[in-house]
C-alpha cells in the first residue's frame, strides 16, 4: 500500500550502489523530506561498509551497505526502492518481485523494464500484477531509454495535427562518459576484435531502441507492424583520438552506432539513431517530427547521460508515489519535472 501522507520524509531503499546508483545517492542526500534507511549490493567489496564511504559523499551516513535483500526488507520498512542494477529484465526480475512482494514502490534504472511489454509480456503482466496486489508502482526510466529517444519526442508531438515520421539522433563524445561505458562500445578495439565481441555478445550495443520504439508508437497510438532493431556497427578512426584513460589509434574503433526503426506498410516511421564515440566533433540530441505543423528540435551538447539519468530517477520519485498501482512507464505518468522542493510534499501519497 501508499505510505501515510503523515510521514515527515521520503523513506528510501538503494538496490545496487554501482556508478550510476551512487550517482542517484549522492543526488538524493541534497533533496530534503529524504532519508536513504537502507542499502543492497551485491558485491563483496561493499558489505559492511557506510554507504557514504562507497557512493563518495562528504561524510559518513550510518547506513551500512548489505549483501541481503532478504533480511533488510524484514528489518527495514521504506516507502520506495530506487533499482540500478542491470539492463535486462530477465536478471533483475526477481529483485524486482521481491521489492514489490515487500510492498515497496519502485523506480529503476533497468533499460528493459523502460517498456517491459516488449521486453518479455510474460514477466511484465506478472509484474504489473503483483504490483497491483500489493498496491504499489513500478517504473523503469532513465535518459535513453526514458527521455531522450521517447518521452521527448511524444511531448513534442502534442503540437502536431499530423505526423507522417519521427527521427531521434543521439550523438555523444565517449571521451566525457567513464572508462566502463567506453569499453562497452568497444573503443580502442579493432575492427575485427570488435566484430567478434559483437558475435559474443561482450558488446551488446545499446540496450533500449526497441523499448523507446514500443513506447513511443503506444503513445501515438501507431500499431507497427515490425520493429527492427539493426546491429551494432564500429565508428572508425580517421584519425588518433583520445579520452583520459582510452587512446583510439587511426583505423581502431572509437566507438559504434546503431539504428532501430518502427514499421508500418513496409516503410519506418520512427527512426532512431544512436552513436556513441570517442572524439566525435559535435554532440547532440535532435528530434525531427515531419508532420503539420514540421517540428525541428536540437540540444547541443547532448544531455549528459549519468547526471541525467540521476536526476529523472530522483525526479520521479513523487510521481510514482503518487500513481495508480502497477507497472508503469513515462506515458503513463504525468510529464517529468525536477523536484527541486520539499520531496514530502511533492508526494501526495
Amino acid at each position: 500500500m501508499k505510505r501515510a501522507t503523515e510521514a515527515l520524509e521520503l523513506r528510501v531503499i538503494f538496490y545496487g550502489v554501482g556508478s550510476i546508483g551512487s550517482s542517484i545517492a549522492r543526488l538524493l542526500l541534497t533533496r530534503k523530506g529524504v532519508r536513504i534507511v537502507g542499502v543492497v549490493d551485491a558485491a563483496p567489496d561493499k558489505a559492511g561498509k557506510d554507504l557514504g564511504d562507497v557512493i563518495g559523499a562528504e561524510e559518513r551516513l550510518g547506513v551500512k551497505v548489505r549483501d541481503d535483500p532478504d533480511g533488510l526488507l524484514r528489518e527495514v520498512k521504506a516507502d520506495i526502492a530506487v533499482h540500478a542494477t542491470s539492463s535486462f529484465l530477465k536478471e533483475v526480475y526477481p529483485q524486482l518481485m521481491k521489492l514489490v512482494q515487500n510492498g515497496l514502490n519502485v523506480v529503476s534504472t533497468c533499460e528493459e523494464l523502460a517498456y517491459a511489454y516488449i521486453s518479455d509480456p510474460a514477466l511484465a503482466m506478472e509484474l504489473d500484477k503483483e504490483a497491483k496486489n500489493h498496491g504499489v508502482t513500478v517504473l523503469g526510466t532513465g535518459i535513453n531509454p526514458g527521455f531522450v529517444m521517447d518521452t521527448l519526442p511524444l511531448t513534442l508531438s502534442g503540437i502536431c495535427q499530423e505526423i507522417k515520421h519521427i527521427k531521434v539522433e543521439r550523438v555523444m563524445d565517449a571521451a566525457k562518459r567513464r572508462l566502463p561505458f567506453q569499453k562497452k562500445i568497444g573503443a580502442g578495439l579493432s575492427v575485427e576484435e570488435f566484430r567478434q565481441s559483437i558475435a559474443g555478445k561482450l558488446i551488446t550495443g545499446h540496450v533500449g531502441l526497441e523499448q523507446s520504439i514500443a513506447m513511443l508508437a503506444d503513445g501515438l497510438g501507431w500499431k507497427l507492424e515490425s520493429i527492427q532493431v539493426g546491429t551494432a556497427e564500429p565508428v572508425v578512426a580517421e584519425k588518433p583520438v583520445a579520452s583520459r584513460d582510452i587512446r583510439v589509434n587511426r583505423e581502431q574503433v572509437a566507438g559504434l552506432t546503431q539504428s532501430a526503426y518502427g514499421m508500418m506498410k513496409g516503410k519506418p516511421v520512427i527512426t532512431l539513431i544512436f552513436r556513441a564515440y570517442i572524439g566525435a566533433e559535435e554532440e547532440y540530441d535532435s528530434v525531427t517530427i515531419e508532420g503539420t505543423p514540421a517540428i525541428q528540435e536540437k540540444i547541443t551538447p547532448c544531455v549528459h547521460g549519468d547526471l541525467g539519468t540521476a536526476a529523472i530517477i530522483a525526479n520521479m520519485i513523487p510521481k510514482v508515489l503518487d500513481a495508480e498501482p502497477g507497472l508503469k512507464t513515462m506515458k503513463d505518468l504525468p510529464i517529468p519535472s525536477a523536484a527541486l522542493g520539499d520531496m514530502t510534499l511533492r508526494a501526495k501519497r
